[in-house]
């Protein structure tokens, strides 16, 4: 996903619901799984935030934010 130069990084506070990043947590656990010590080697900081781009991309995030009736008031 960085990897295509038309996009930039922003960094911001999201709110989500507590469900969702425990299951952000878990999943990325599941993908990677333990090194040789047992522990996970994971930056799940890292897959919040991928996850939170891929959706934006995948929903087309340009198209909603471009429409000014979705701007809160």
């Amino acid at each position: 996903m960085t990897a295509n130069k038309n996009l930039i990084t922003v960094r911001a506070i999201v709110d989500m619901t507590p469900a969702s990043l425990e299951a952000i947590v878990e999943n990325a656990k599941k993908i990677v799984g333990r090194d040789e010590k047992g522990r996970y080697r994971v930056d799940t900081a890292d897959k919040v935030g991928e996850m939170i781009s891929r959706f934006l991309l995948e929903k087309d995030f340009e198209s909603y934010v471009k429409n000014i009736d979705n701007f809160p008031r």
